[in-house]
């Protein structure tokens, strides 16, 4: 019967075993040769709420892309309409049942400007989610949304 330490758990010892200093360093090498870079600095805890992955990225470039479209449609109301023909358009394609994005856009394209503007600029997350089926399409010019998409390309 092998003897495997104190505890009984484990591999049995060999008597070569290496330092965890030995260890990482050796794990180190490894890395480097399959071409991964080491980090080697510290952020300050709390200074990022969460990693930015893509993912999140999207969410804030919708986000910039909502608070351009709030800013041209306090120019131009007007503008608001092609929201409200977007939601019209595709409710009449809806054989049956309306998506629940659709009676919630409905509902608030329905309230006043600034409460429709603080929405679209919120962070929150029904504004981030309700922003993935946005009726603002066509609002924004493809320069503008070019612009936005160059900013955040990764």
């Amino acid at each position: 019967m092998e003897r495997r330490g104190k505890s009984g758990r484990g591999r049995p010892p060999s008597g070569q075993a290496r330092t965890p200093a030995e260890r990482m360093c050796r794990m180190r090498e490894r890395r480097k040769a399959q071409g991964l870079i080491p980090v080697t600095r510290w952020v300050a805890k709390g200074l990022l709420s969460a990693p930015y992955s893509d993912h999140r990225r999207l969410d804030l470039r919708s986000l910039a892309m909502h608070a351009v479209i709030a800013k041209k449609i306090a120019r131009d109301q007007s503008c608001l309409k092609v929201a409200q023909d977007n939601l019209l358009r595709w409710g009449a394609r809806c054989d049956s049942d309306v998506p629940y994005w659709h009676v919630e856009w409905q509902a608030i394209l329905k309230r006043p400007w600034r409460e429709i503007a603080a929405f679209l600029t919120d962070p929150g997350e029904v504004a981030t989610r309700l922003r993935q089926s946005s009726p603002f399409a066509g609002v924004l010019s493809p320069a503008e949304r070019k612009s936005i998409y160059d900013a955040f390309r990764a």
